[in-house]
């Protein structure tokens, strides 16, 4: 079995792969004071009874401290399992066309390798996560750069922090567009705002695109906040919360020969 760790700057995302088969996957609260013991103690207890059954790990961290105790966990508890680290060198088979590839995190790396393998036209990757971040790249699964835009998480805590009258509120659809009292009001912005900020740069992005990459385009979702924008959104064609385990599970497979 398969275990694919994606540690972000908010969630920590595990799968759990048998074959093909996503057998199981779990989430949980990043915290980077965590300790390699501590990230083996969490990540047992949430396999359970396959937490020996594990054949090879793929993993990958866009928070520096953590991965430096992934690496610890990794040397410490499965040193004979084959295991895959995205970083700079790992092969993905996906060309870089930015101005610097070392640039590129590996969460987007994986996510366009596995978008690639899904999809076999030129795509946009939309990654709800702390930070928006959308990819783009061609049907040739080439990576051809992208957008970054402020996660809605922070930027409902950027407002909350700095407007005295206003609060932080649950993340859900209002009842209207115009709110009637001050939670539905903040609850409009952020849900319209932020659908109408990823329809426009990817209409944006699509029409930039067709003038060097004419075809199909193909845009999906993934990330954790995803749920709540996909359903408005006018542009997002494909919700794939799995998108980085997947390509978690094929940068392991290119690497392991």
């Amino acid at each position: 079995m398969l275990l694919c760790i994606d540690i972000g700057n908010t969630n920590i995302s595990l799968g759990l792969y048998e074959g093909e088969h996503l057998l199981h996957d779990w989430r949980m609260r990043t915290d980077a004071r965590m300790t390699a013991d501590e990230l083996s103690l969490s990540v047992r207890g949430l396999l359970g009874e396959h937490a020996d059954r594990v054949t090879g790990v793929s993993a990958l961290s866009t928070v520096p401290a953590v991965l430096r105790e992934l690496r610890v966990m990794l040397d410490r508890y499965y040193a004979r399992v084959p295991r895959i680290v995205v970083q700079p060198g790992v092969r993905t088979g996906v060309p870089l066309l930015v101005d610097n590839p070392k640039e590129v995190g590996g969460d987007r790396l994986v996510n366009t390798m596995a978008a690639h393998h899904l999809f076999p036209t030129s795509c946009v990757v939309v990654d709800f996560g702390t930070s928006t971040n959308i990819d783009v790249l061609s049907a040739r699964g080439e990576f051809l750069g992208g957008v970054f835009a402020p996660g809605i998480e922070i930027s409902v805590d950027a407002l909350a922090a700095r407007a005295a009258q206003l609060r932080k509120v649950e993340l859900v659809r209002p009842r209207t567009v115009i709110g009637k009292n001050t939670v539905e009001c903040l609850q409009s912005g952020i849900m319209y705002g932020f659908v109408g900020q990823v329809d426009g740069l990817v209409r944006r992005i699509s029409e930039e695109l067709q003038r060097s990459h004419p075809g199909p385009v193909t845009v999906l979702a993934t990330g954790g906040l995803a749920p709540l924008i996909v359903g408005e959104s006018e542009t997002i064609g494909h919700h794939v919360p799995e998108l980085t385990l997947l390509g978690l599970r094929l940068v392991y497979l290119k690497n392991q020969g």
